[in-house]
């Protein structure tokens, strides 16, 4: 078991690159995903399907905005394997 101190910290170009291969493994086609900084709401993190399809989700930082955006395709992928 690892302590706190050792865990490996992530990149946010990592955490993009796991979201976009699970998404791809599960929705096929992936256009973009990537996270900015937007003026008014902060850091939004969203992955682009085709031209009009698409997730969203906001957070503190960039970090946690992509984290968000991988939670909510993880209860998608959840909800479609209980069907």
């Amino acid at each position: 078991m690892m302590s706190k101190e050792h865990t490996e910290v992530k990149t946010v170009e990592q955490r993009l690159e796991r979201l976009h291969r699970e998404t791809k493994e599960h929705f096929g086609e992936v256009r973009f995903v990537g996270v900015k900084l937007h003026d008014k709401i902060g850091w939004v993190a969203k992955i682009q399907f085709d031209e009009f399809e698409s997730l969203v989700a906001e957070g503190e930082d960039a970090v946690d905005a992509v984290k968000n955006l991988r939670k909510r395709v993880k209860k998608i992928i959840s909800r479609y394997n209980m069907v």
